[in-house]
């Protein structure tokens, strides 16, 4: 998979004043983790060290330190004499992030204990796809069924939940940014984020975790029958 990255990083440039006065690595990494999920270097992308670092204005050894911080995210690859590159998900990839995506999002609505559950942040997820949707901004409604699954696990209350979570679901966009119709795959999720926000406002958690676990079922038959074969064997 080929991508022209030019206009991704002249976009980067704009960023270099969010590095402050240290360039750390870690500031940049979260730099590039943003652009990542926004989908300017989409999967595939070789990432030119001389390029990001005369964009960003940082040495090489920092730029080769958030490089492995966002390898170790499993957002990035090193091939040998090669580069790096923004990692291509396989649907064994696929399959094990809904496998994780099912045990924490559906114990998370499965603990909740007695109602009435506070859902503003799901139910203002639900508000801001729909909003996305009507406008047919569909990465923007991609954006915003992600800030749902996110809200969804946050109902745990657990700061490490909501740190594997953020991982979890950054890798999954992988995967949106080479599908070729995101209205095609979206779309039908927001009447069922709805229906899952609807149920916890009514203080069912046993109806929205089987609602919730239908839907990650029908979500994950749906990504591998629309991924690209050529990306899937990768």
């Amino acid at each position: 998979m080929t991508a022209d990255p030019s206009a991704a990083l002249s976009d980067l440039a704009t960023d270099r004043a969010l590095l402050g006065r240290t360039s750390t690595a870690e500031r940049v990494a979260a730099i590039l983790r943003e652009r990542i999920a926004q989908g300017s270097f989409p999967p595939g992308t070789r990432l030119s060290e001389e390029r990001i670092c005369g964009a960003l204005g940082v040495s090489r050894n920092t730029l080769r330190e958030a490089f492995r911080l966002l390898t170790h995210e499993r957002l990035l690859v090193h091939r040998l004499n090669r580069g790096t590159f923004v990692r291509v998900l396989t649907d064994t990839d696929i399959r094990d992030i809904y496998r994780v995506r099912h045990l924490v999002e559906c114990a998370a609505v499965r603990g909740l204990g007695e109602p009435p559950y506070d859902v503003t942040e799901v139910r203002a997820a639900v508000s801001a796809g729909e909003k996305a949707a009507a406008g047919g901004r569909w990465v923007e409604c991609s954006t915003a069924n992600i800030r749902f699954h996110q809200a969804l696990a946050a109902l745990a209350g657990s700061a490490r939940t909501d740190e594997m979570m953020r991982g979890v679901l950054a890798e999954l966009r992988l995967a949106f940014h080479i599908m070729g119709d995101l209205r095609r795959f979206h779309d039908p999720y927001l009447t069922r984020n709805q229906e899952i926000v609807r149920a916890l406002e009514a203080g069912d958690a046993a109806g929205a975790e089987r609602l919730l676990a239908g839907y990650l079922e029908d979500s994950l038959r749906q990504l591998l029958d629309a991924y690209p074969e050529e990306a899937a064997e990768k």
